[in-house]
């Protein structure tokens, strides 16, 4: 009887054993499923088609997983159109920028740090005589020169260039270098067509040249008129016929000054400052300049207290030295607003003579300072005064011509002092 019961039992287990796997086969061929359904579901996502979604699942558990899957799906489709939007504003931004730098008189270039182009604009194809993106790959070289024979390409402002294809205009090139996160080294240059702008500076520099050396004939024929008719050679003259002639004598020398001043400046720029040095006693040496502009002086209701160094000689051009030092006494007097005298100091500092004109007058205010040496630059056209803005411009190439030179120091209403620093 146990025998029985024994075997009864062995069935029974076996039974249940076949009955729980049968249920497990079936279990598993649903997960089987429902995996292959996940797998597709990603592969269609993964080939972009994010359309695709899983079937609503009766089981709370597959329902679960199959909702997060969907709405992963739902989230990749809204970020895609997001993307698709971001792509399409970018390139409309990017068709706008290229528009409007394709529209610049000016042409561009992006080269890298072997001179090889990478990009450039249709205008600097025009110039390089190239079509299209031909230029892309060559060297510059191929096609420009820098006129002074030097690319630096780390300060490169507005250099003249020579392009091959376009010999007749005048270019410029500047560099610019891009900062780009990875190593590699890029350059834009901006390439500037200057032939008119040429054309124009050289038609207004031979009139004004010109105009200048003809307007200095009949100045001077005033000048000697002048001069004979104050020595007495057309007859004698009274009193107040001198007071007024000589008047005009230091008008006359002023606008001779101003003429020369013009002259001056363009030779400068034509052929630089020729010296004709000699050795100079300083001391002798400004007190003539200062007896020349006593007139001047007498007529402002000014006097000069000239504090004499040690007789020095210094090695000078004689004629530019007295035009930069009268230029000095004349602004000082011009911009005097005070009946303080003006001091003249010579000093002495390592290697350098230095001569210090000194007024107590109106001052520079601390903005202008740094300009006022620049071309054309005038202060007295804000006090209704004559100037051509060239005598600091002048005074300053020549004392550099010496090698030396000229600095300004100044407090608005208390002092201005110049001071011209010559080697010794």
């Amino acid at each position: 009887m146990l025998w029985y019961l024994i075997n009864f039992g062995i069935i029974l287990v076996f039974i249940a054993l076949f009955l729980i796997t049968r249920q497990m086969n079936k279990r598993w061929s649903k997960i089987n499923d429902y995996l292959g359904t996940v797998t597709n579901t990603v592969n269609s996502i993964r080939y972009g088609d994010l359309t695709t979604k899983i079937g609503k699942l009766e089981h709370p558990t597959y329902q679960n997983v199959t909702d997060s899957i969907n709405r992963m799906v739902e989230t990749l489709n809204d970020r895609e159109k997001m993307i698709v939007e971001y792509q399409s504003e970018l390139m409309r931004q990017n068709k706008l920028l290229e528009a409007v730098i394709n529209s610049l008189s000016d042409g561009i270039l992006i080269i890298n740090d072997q001179n090889i182009i990478l990009r450039a604009t249709p205008k600097v194809t025009d110039w390089f005589g190239v079509k299209g993106t031909n230029v892309v790959g060559k060297n510059i070289d191929e096609f420009l020169e820098v006129c002074d024979g030097n690319i630096n390409l780390n300060r490169m402002i507005a250099k003249d260039i020579y392009i091959k294809h376009t010999p007749t205009k005048n270019f410029t090139m500047s560099a610019i270098k891009l900062v780009i996160d990875n190593n590699k080294k890029r350059y834009v240059l901006i390439i500037k067509d200057v032939t008119n702008e040429r054309e124009i500076e050289t038609l207004k520099d031979d009139f004004v040249a010109t105009l200048t050396h003809d307007l200095k004939v009949p100045i001077i024929a005033e000048s000697n008129i002048l001069a004979f008719l104050l020595e007495g050679k057309f007859g004698e003259i009274n009193e107040r016929q001198q007071v007024a002639l000589k008047n005009m004598q230091i008008s006359n020398k002023e606008l001779l000054n101003l003429v020369q001043i013009v002259l001056e400046t363009y030779k400068i720029r034509d052929g630089g400052i020729k010296l004709r040095r000699e050795n100079i006693l300083l001391n002798g040496f400004i007190e003539r300049i200062l007896a020349d502009t006593e007139p001047v002086l007498q007529d402002a209701g000014l006097h000069v207290k000239f504090e004499k160094g040690r007789n020095i000689k210094v090695t000078a051009d004689a004629m530019q030295l007295e035009r930069v030092i009268k230029n000095l006494i004349n602004n000082a007097i011009y911009h005097s607003n005070s009946k303080k005298d003006i001091d003249i100091k010579i000093g002495e500092i390592p290697n350098f003579i230095t001569i210090s004109v000194i007024d107590y007058g109106q001052g520079i205010p601390k903005n202008e300072q740094g300009l006022i040496f620049n071309k054309y630059y005038s202060a007295a056209k804000k006090f209704r005064k004559i100037g051509t803005g060239l005598g600091l411009y002048l005074s300053h190439q020549i004392i550099l011509a010496h090698g030396g030179e000229i600095t300004v120091e100044s407090e608005e209403n208390v002092r201005t002092e110049f001071c011209i620093k010559l080697p010794l």
